[in-house]
């Protein structure tokens, strides 16, 4: 089934600005506050997975307590009760992620990268005193403002709350792979 065009009687969706095999994020316009926003919907066939869906309302939960200049600040969450799709209402970043400055780049200047990774390190220490620990930091994470030139952590998805880690259990996976510590 396609998305929704509305979220929530108060969400509308523009288009879609990227996919994952757990969400789609969309950009809408807030109708009741007239601005952009950054929709993430989980995708259908998890929304049945008690788990999945667990983990999606955790990410929102953990995110929602954040409030950072270096972190995408989420705004509201829940299940339309139209569609049944569960969301997250997120700030809109315009403007690309280091990974499409790195794909369409090849190599960013010094200055550049000095201030992506020290906005991203500023975002993910405030993270960690407020005990979330992010779990998936890559550049496809790191969303640089077209206005600001200030970048933003994104994507708290397998954040998980200081207080609540565990070890993971041997031979599972949490992040991506490319981007794991040895």
């Amino acid at each position: 089934m396609a998305a929704p065009s509305e979220i929530a009687g108060r969400y509308s969706l523009e288009r879609r600005l990227g996919a994952g095999g757990m969400s789609t994020v969309f950009l809408a316009t807030d109708t009741v506050l007239e601005r952009p926003v950054a929709i993430k919907l989980l995708a259908e066939h998890l929304a049945e997975d008690e788990d999945f869906v667990a983990r999606f309302r955790r990410e929102a939960l953990a995110a929602a307590r954040l409030q950072h200049p270096n972190v995408v600040q989420v705004f509201d969450s829940g299940e339309d009760p139209g569609s049944h799709r569960h969301y997250i209402v997120m700030e809109y970043v315009d403007g690309p992620s280091a990974a499409d400055l790195l794909r369409d780049e090849k190599q960013l200047d010094l200055e550049e990268a000095m201030r992506i990774v020290r906005d991203a390190c500023h975002g993910l220490d405030y993270a960690h005193r407020a005990g979330v620990v992010h779990r998936d930091v890559k550049p496809g994470n790191l969303l640089v403002s077209s206005d600001s030139g200030s970048t933003k952590l994104a994507d708290f998805g397998i954040a998980k709350a200081a207080e609540q880690t565990r070890l993971t259990e041997v031979g599972s996976v949490l992040g991506t792979a490319a981007y794991l510590s040895p």
